[in-house]
């Protein structure tokens, strides 16, 4: 089991109507969200952990979830309002402005978390924990996730795609000084170039930036690159580069967060993501799994919004 810890939001996405104006259409979204979804319909046994709200874009979520054969027994319901996030498009590169004062989700509280001390077992189990986006951001949610990482990175595997919003944060030192105690203990970390720039510093030295990052921790780092290709960095200090496909790029959203889908499936699949297992992975077991996460990304890529694939499309 996986469990994805985070934001359930709604993205608001502009479309023009039959008179040329824009309206915003709510489509289900948000990264951790995605990455459960895009798990769900790879077969993948995962479940949601998140607040997700009573109110119509609540529901709206959770059978979404639901469709898209994700656990939702881990939700905490509450009648706060859903998070929403508008999208603006560039040129198919999406950018976000988030309302999330007081939400369902930010709202998630230590003594809200379930205990999942059922999901513990030993060093060649299965179970993990995914972390990242918004939702370790603001309090309390953010130190509600920051101390459930810590609590189980013993028994379980730890990954975390930080997925930065600068424009979002509104408590700089904190929030690094969070993501700093999650990257102590993770085994999977997953940046794009920009979030690595972002955390250690811009410098020409790619290698080094994954150094800073991962300081004493050996953890996998795994740098995406868009059009360039992803290089993933192993403990033993290997790297190894896959390309992406060639596909036509309609948007970008939820790109990121399908590739995590991807590389956790393939895992999975070649019972991989163990904490045992990570720790002595081949460069060509790693190999396979970023291509596969590569393949799935594109067809997310290649329609409209964050539409992860299913399973019998790949």
């Amino acid at each position: 089991m996986i469990i994805c810890c985070g934001e359930a939001l709604i993205d608001m996405v502009p479309v023009l109507s039959e008179s040329g104006q824009t309206s915003f259409t709510p489509l289900v979204g948000g990264a951790i969200f995605n990455t459960a979804i895009g798990l769900g319909r790879l077969g993948t046994q995962v479940g949601m952990l998140s607040g997700v709200s009573n109110d119509l874009f609540g529901q709206q979520l959770q059978q979404a979830l639901v469709d898209s054969k994700v656990d939702t027994s881990y939700l905490i319901r509450s009648n706060s309002p859903t998070t929403l996030a508008f999208v603006t498009l560039n040129e198919g590169h999406a950018s976000y402005t988030f309302y999330d004062e007081n939400s369902a989700g930010r709202s998630v509280e230590c003594a809200d978390l379930p205990n999942l001390s059922n999901l513990k077992g030993n060093s060649n189990s299965s179970n993990s924990l995914y972390f990242g986006g918004i939702s370790l951001i603001n309090e309390p949610a953010a130190d509600a996730y920051c101390a459930l990482a810590q609590k189980y990175s013993a028994d379980m595997v730890i990954v975390l795609d930080p997925n930065i919003r600068a424009n979002f944060i509104s408590n700089e030192q904190s929030y690094r000084q969070r993501l700093q105690n999650i990257i102590n203990v993770a085994d999977i970390i997953k940046v794009s170039d920009e979030d690595l720039d972002w955390l250690v510093g811009s410098t020409h030295d790619e290698q080094q930036q994954v150094a800073l990052l991962r300081g004493t921790n050996k953890a996998i780092v795994v740098v995406t690159k868009g059009g360039n290709g992803v290089t993933a960095y192993l403990s033993t200090g290997q790297t190894v580069h896959q390309y992406v496909p060639k596909v036509c790029v309609v948007d970008t959203v939820g790109a990121g967060d399908t590739f995590n889908a991807g590389l956790l499936a393939k895992l999975v699949d070649l019972e991989l993501l163990s904490k045992t297992a990570l720790v002595n992975i081949s460069s060509a077991e790693l190999l396979q799994s970023l291509a596969y996460a590569t393949q799935v990304a594109g067809i997310n890529v290649s329609r409209q919004g964050a539409n992860p694939p299913w399973l019998s499309e790949l």
